[in-house]
């Protein structure tokens, strides 16, 4: 009975901490369809192997000095995700509204800063009403160090950002400094100045959900990667994204079993349409080649003319860019070209290899894209693929023409394997305007001048759109049948393992941002 009164005092704060706000603070964030701080925590790591950090932490601001936030209103600490080990924080909006102070935000860089010393991934939970009012300058500071730690930690080991509430002004930056940023629908809202701001300064009248919900962001801003329907799934995405993640950037991510048996799947050959200029959908592509026909798809609602996501092959950890016909012919634009290149370089970051399968028929032309910078964002693809040291293996399905070849990861550009189908068209432009370009007299002065055209651009085809020409001059490296892909694929994978590629010392290339 000794020993049990020497802790008593010891287990009831523990307990009282523990308790964020009290029940009743708990029972509204239920109401509003949301998880506790904790409960996320529990959601993510193994059972029993969650260390708290900091549960004894409290605010020193005098202006608060009457009121008690408990852990200073943020969880954080480490434990087993999968049987791997994760840090996080989880921010508790029954605590002040989760807004940050300067010993929340302390909490936080503690827990980044170890993180970083031990190489291993990091996840936050972000609910929080933005910066703690009453502690001023402090709160302010608190976020700076935040965001310099979040840069630290960038390409260095994997950062997963979860906004499961409000996340708006300072806040929203943590987040788009960090590699993924999930967001769960309807309960999650995240902006820099919220609808009664904007109303006040420009007049203009929106809701939470349209100015800053996850729909917004996934579909029209680009500023989160994968939409949730609800917290858990969102917890699953978090667990999906760590089987393709490195602990950090120095090892080789995580890999599958696999036996080496690979049968040709026939039906392959016959993905594509026999009309050049008919759609497909490419994810039954990418479906067909990878490991279990699994892929966790990157930014699907946003530039969805470009498919990019992660998938296994062959037991290995593969990203996989890919332009999809169905959606704009799979042209390049300016959305498309930023999302792929983040995508390469957060692939490249984490030695994750890079699958491109190409059927683009160019970049997007047009005054709006013109005067939107085009050459500057399509720059960003290019810049990407040739940064990248990661191996980088290129299929040609069908269309590839002019800089958009270039740009989708040709040998020139630093692919080790470039392989392409008999229906590969490889060209500085298509047989139609190239005819027009080439033929323009001919085809005026011919008796028949839409016979003539047609004749020009078949001819056109054949001597100069095809995968035969690019061959002969080692652009490519086999011209193949399409239900080869996955086997030559996997053999050319496991060759790469060991590549090295050295580049130029410096302190980093200057892309067009």
């Amino acid at each position: 009975m000794a020993i049990k009164r020497r802790f008593e005092d010891l287990d009831a704060r523990r307990a009282h901490l523990q308790a964020g706000g009290g029940p009743d603070k708990v029972a509204r964030q239920h109401e509003q369809g949301k998880l506790t701080a904790r409960e996320r925590l529990g959601l993510l790591f193994d059972d029993d192997s969650f260390v708290e950090f900091g549960l004894w932490v409290s605010h020193r601001c005098a202006d608060l000095a009457d009121r008690e936030f408990p852990a200073d209103g943020v969880v954080t600490g480490k434990g087993e995700v999968m049987g791997r080990p994760v840090f996080a924080f989880s921010q508790d909006f029954t605590v002040g509204g989760g807004a940050v102070g300067e010993r929340h935000a302390a909490k936080i860089v503690e827990m980044l800063a170890t993180a970083l010393k031990c190489g291993v991934p990091v996840v936050g939970f972000n609910d929080g009403g933005g910066a703690r009012i009453q502690e001023g300058v402090g709160a302010l500071s608190g976020y700076g160090k935040i965001f310099y730690h979040n840069t630290l930690l960038s390409g260095v080991v994997p950062q997963i950002s979860v906004i499961a509430g409000p996340c708006a002004g300072g806040a929203a930056y943590s987040p788009a400094l960090t590699d993924f940023v999930i967001m769960v629908e309807h309960t999650a809202h995240m902006f820099i100045a919220g609808p009664e701001v904007i109303r006040a300064a420009t007049g203009e009248v929106i809701s939470e959900e349209d100015l800053g919900g996850a729909r917004a962001h996934a579909t029209i801003a680009g500023n989160v990667q994968f939409m949730a329907a609800d917290e858990e799934e969102a917890v699953g995405i978090v667990k999906a994204l760590l089987t393709y993640l490195p602990q950090n950037n120095m090892e080789t991510p995580p890999s599958r079993p696999f036996d080496g048996t690979v049968v040709d799947d026939e039906s392959m050959d016959w993905v594509i349409p026999d009309d050049p200029r008919a759609a497909y959908d490419v994810r039954e592509v990418i479906t067909r080649l990878v490991d279990d026909g699994v892929f966790l798809e990157y930014m699907r609602e946003f530039a969805p003319n470009i498919v990019c996501g992660f998938a296994h092959l062959g037991g290995l950890s593969v990203g996989i860019v890919a332009n999809q016909p169905a959606v704009m012919a799979g042209v390049l634009d300016i959305n498309a070209a930023d999302k792929g290149a983040r995508f390469i370089r957060t692939c490249n970051v984490y030695n994750v290899p890079l699958i491109t399968l190409v059927d683009v028929p160019g970049f997007l032309p047009g005054v709006a894209q013109e005067h939107g910078g085009i050459i500057r964002h399509g720059s960003r693809m290019l810049f990407a693929y040739s940064a990248a040291t990661v191996p980088k293996l290129t299929v040609i399905m069908r269309k590839a023409y002019g800089g958009a070849f270039l740009a989708m990861c040709s040998k020139d550009v630093g692919a080790e394997t470039v392989l392409a189908w008999p229906t590969a068209e490889i060209a500085v432009m298509g047989p139609e305007g190239a005819a027009r370009v080439l033929s323009r007299k001919e085809i005026k002065d011919a008796a028949d001048p839409a016979a003539m055209y047609r004749e020009k651009v078949a001819e056109y085809r054949e001597q100069h759109a095809n995968p035969f020409r690019a061959a002969e001059a080692l652009h490519l490296d086999d011209i193949i049948r399409p239900s080869w892909t996955r086997r030559l694929l996997i053999e050319r994978l496991g060759l790469l393992r060991t590549k090295r590629d050295l580049r130029p010392q410096k302190k980093h290339g200057n892309m067009a941002l």
